[in-house]
């Protein structure tokens, strides 16, 4: 198991096991569908890379449970608008 899921410090992080849980799991769909990471994944597998875009306060829910990023927008190649995590990178 990934050590800072046995800490409190990253349930606390996010709000509670169950948001925790679901921003993971949405994460990882995102990963697996082709999404980009927001960390150096080098050497990493896509649990550890989820867990790091947590605690470096990359990712989160919004009030709506949908996955969202801290990034800045000129960062992530959009045209502006809201950025869609779910979604592969074009």
């Amino acid at each position: 198991m990934i050590d800072e899921l046995k800490e409190e410090e990253i349930v606390n992080k996010v709000g509670g096991r169950f948001k925790l849980s679901t921003l993971i799991q949405k994460r990882m769909i995102a990963l697996n569908q082709g999404a980009r990471a927001l960390v150096d994944g080098r050497g990493m597998d896509k649990m550890s890379m989820v867990i790091q875009e947590i605690m470096q306060d990359k990712i989160y829910l919004d009030m709506s449970g949908r996955l969202q990023t801290n990034e800045s927008i000129e960062d992530m190649d959009v045209d502006g608008g809201t950025v869609d995590l779910t979604q592969a990178a074009e």
